[in-house]
């Protein structure tokens, strides 16, 4: 197996491309999704070249041995003494050596065998995505991911999303990703976060904000107002003659790390939508208040 053919990369093909090219045909031939019978074989040989090749030390030995290097076990010192023209057991010329000998020294215990003694190799890594709720970053959540098996079968994981994760953030899950081919350990799968925004909440570095408005009356004369937080409805106590934008901190109310950060309000008094004369008229009257021009400093 030529795993840069079965991808359809180059060798000069970097880890991004070489990703890339695994999750289109991956997809392609997923049994899931493809029901002709030799796409499970065909999605099991592009998993398998993948493993090679997005394996930096399992890539390196290919571009060296070849097919050879793909075998269980395989010894590259061994390998290497042998081209050199020693032994591959360590001991003088090649010539004479038995091809028994030879390949169960290169790929295990006798021809075609396996070396017992050798730590199993372990399997690639797999990419997932999960869509999560904007809030289940700020408190922290569990959330269910549902992930797909070549075989047909479905696995159910539960993830716990830490408070403060963001969006592109990855969460690594040892052990739930592909198999090796001939047994070993799992790779590990990496989720990456995609976080839907919040309507009335924005993220500022570790810190949240929101927009709260406010009465004329609040804005001129203050006043006690109930907002809503991640941690419940607080309290909060409008100074009088505020201008539209301050900000108000409510310490500890933001996202709930093991410090939890701060929660910052920004006022916006809103004018009411009337065409009432009376209304008019006390608007009028309140322009008059006005002891000088509220533009008068407005130079460039």
């Amino acid at each position: 197996m030529d795993p840069y053919s079965v991808l359809g990369v180059d060798r000069s093909a970097d880890s991004n491309t070489v990703r890339k090219a695994y999750r289109k045909l991956a997809k392609k031939y997923h049994p899931d999704v493809n029901k002709d019978p030799k796409a499970e074989a065909k999605f099991k040989e592009v998993s398998a070249a993948y493993e090679v090749l997005d394996d930096p030390e399992r890539r390196k030995l290919y571009e060296e041995f070849g097919e050879a290097s793909l075998g269980h076990g395989f010894d590259a010192n061994q390998a290497r003494r042998f081209r050199a023209g020693g032994s591959p057991l360590g001991g003088g010329p090649a010539g004479g050596v038995d091809m028994e000998d030879l390949l169960g020294s290169l790929f295990g215990s006798g021809f075609g065998g396996f070396d017992r003694s050798a730590p199993p190799r372990r399997g690639a890594d797999q990419q997932a995505e999960i869509q999560v709720d904007f809030l289940s970053t700020v408190n922290g959540a569990d959330q269910e991911l549902r992930l797909r098996r070549a075989d047909g079968t479905a696995e159910a994981l539960k993830i716990h999303i830490p408070a403060g994760a963001k969006d592109g953030g990855r969460l690594r899950l040892r052990g739930h990703g592909l198999p090796p081919r001939g047994g070993g350990p799992a790779g590990d799968l990496h989720v990456t976060l995609r976080v839907a925004p919040h309507p009335i909440l924005k993220r500022i570095d570790d810190d949240l904000e929101m927009e709260v408005p406010i009465t004329v009356e609040e804005a001129m004369y203050g006043g006690s107002i109930t907002v809503p937080t991640p941690t419940g409805d607080v309290k909060v106590t409008v100074p009088p003659g505020v201008a539209s934008g301050l900000r108000l901190r409510l310490r500890g109310r933001g996202i709930q790390k093991s410090t939890p950060s701060d929660l910052f309000l920004v006022l916006r008094p809103t004018m009411p939508k009337s065409d009432d004369a009376e209304i008019r008229q006390a608007v009028q009257r309140l322009t008059a208040a006005y002891s000088s021009d509220v533009r008068a400093g407005l130079r460039l």
